[in-house]
């Protein structure tokens, strides 16, 4: 199941979206996630979801280890899915116990699960694409507008591209540490729920040691390179605006254009 958690990870490339200026990545990520809850459409589904699988070909990453991306929010879905079958009235489908599950909840939960779903996928698609490094220029200089009223742009850049970097480092130290609990006898998989919150205290000590002890470590070595917050610093790689991305920003505004055209219409 960790080994399923692919946030924070980086699949090196060089595909168009490799390539692309990450601030450009970021703004046009977010017209996707407004885009997606606007339009509400079958056919504006049909069309996130066939542009989502066209940008996954497209960035040369694996489909599976995108796919993997969605798997730990399996219950989540699963769950949405089932409170609207069950709460929305409409035509019934089947009945147990005091439930009626109905078709119109079936659609209805189908709809915010593929939400959820294309959420995390494009999200995951960004950081497959885009390295911590450029994630923290680019968040720099999307904030940087803000210094103006003392809003810290580097320091935040710095504590997310952090936190995204070593999420993937803590899940393999926790998967290390169960399998390590495991061959000593612990079981985390039967007993009530008692048992099983008291058989996590062996896994959370040690992580928590592990990762004070990484971000001591980090913080001896920032200040061994002399680290003074952002004040002066210069970038081997300044991000510019090129072409291709221009292009793509007149892709996907030529995309929304057709999905209003599509919800004017009332198709």
């Amino acid at each position: 199941m960790l080994t399923d958690i692919t946030i924070g990870q980086y699949f090196p490339g060089q595909s168009f979206l490799h390539r692309m200026d990450p601030r450009m990545k970021i703004g046009l990520l977010f017209m996707w996630i407004v885009a997606i809850f606007v339009f509400d459409s079958q056919v504006s589904y049909g069309i996130f979801t066939a542009s989502a699988i066209l940008l996954a070909l497209c960035s040369r990453v694996p489909i599976l280890t995108l796919a993997k991306s969605i798997k730990p929010l399996w219950m989540i879905l699963v769950f949405t899915l089932l409170i609207h079958m069950c709460g929305t009235p409409g035509e019934v489908w089947f009945h147990i116990f005091v439930f009626d599950f109905t078709r119109e909840g079936f659609i209805q939960g189908f709809h915010i699960c593929l939400r959820l779903a294309l959420l995390i996928f494009l999200s995951s698609l960004l950081t497959f694409t885009t390295s911590p490094l450029e994630l923290t220029d680019a968040m720099e200089s999307l904030l940087s507008p803000f210094k103006c009223i003392g809003l810290p742009a580097h320091e935040l850049a710095m504590m997310m591209s952090i936190a995204l970097r070593f999420v993937p480092t803590l899940i393999e130290e926790t998967d290390k540490i169960m399998k390590a609990q495991q061959s000593r006898g612990v079981n985390f998989e039967s007993g009530n729920v008692l048992k099983r919150l008291s058989n996590l205290v062996p896994i959370l000590v040690p992580l928590f040691i592990s990762a004070f002890r990484r971000a001591d470590e980090l913080a001896m070595a920032m200040e061994a390179r002399c680290y003074r917050g952002g004040e002066g610093r210069t970038r081997m790689k300044e991000l510019k605006i090129r072409t291709l991305d221009y292009g793509a920003c007149a892709g996907t505004v030529l995309l929304i254009a057709v999905l209003v055209v599509l919800k004017v219409e009332g198709i």
